[in-house]
């Protein structure tokens, strides 16, 4: 047997009270978790309610943004297609509404003029301008609209001469444009 004397089992006692006590003494105490874990808990919610409250007000003026792109756009897409409507017209009344052009498709390949590449030379195309007398016959008023609606530089169709070089191109003077312009 372990314990035989009463010495023995008064340490045993006094042990086992000397635990309790420092069981007891050192115990966090659950409610000190409990009211942390309420108050994180608490705070996350808190948190969360801002974030939506952030979202609803962003995706909110998302909404008015997009509204007033798609009347900005609306707006400028009357606005350029009454000016490709009238530079189609110009175009079709002075080339006396001959084929002509690149292959005799009734375009010309506007990519050789300095400053259009091939996607310039597509929105071109679908603004109406496929020809080198369309370019010669831009006015000022075109190209400002033609530059705005195309994101170019202002100034930049001006710059480049491309009234020049479509003039140029279309009178068959490629050897003076290549070395003008090469």
């Amino acid at each position: 047997m372990l314990f035989q004397t009463p010495t023995q089992f008064a340490v045993l006692a006094l042990l086992l009270f000397a635990g309790w006590l420092f069981g007891l003494a050192s115990s966090s105490g659950g409610k000190k978790w409990k009211q942390r874990f309420r108050d994180e808990e608490a705070a996350h919610k808190a948190y969360r309610a801002e974030v939506a409250t952030d979202l609803k007000a962003r995706d909110e003026r998302l909404r008015e943004v997009e509204v007033e792109r798609d009347r900005l756009a609306k707006e400028r897409g009357t606005a350029t297609a009454a000016a490709a409507t009238t530079t189609a017209a110009a175009t079709a009344s002075s080339s006396g509404g001959g084929g002509g052009g690149f292959f005799g498709w009734g375009r010309d390949n506007l990519s050789r003029i300095r400053g259009i590449d091939a996607d310039l030379e597509h929105a071109l195309g679908q603004r109406g301008i496929k020809t080198y007398r369309a370019i010669e016959n831009l006015s000022e008023a075109d190209e400002r609209a033609l530059e705005d609606d195309l994101r170019l530089r202002p100034g930049t169709i001006d710059s480049e001469r491309w009234r020049e070089q479509a003039a140029m191109l279309r009178e068959g003077h490629d050897d003076d444009h290549r070395s003008r312009w090469g």
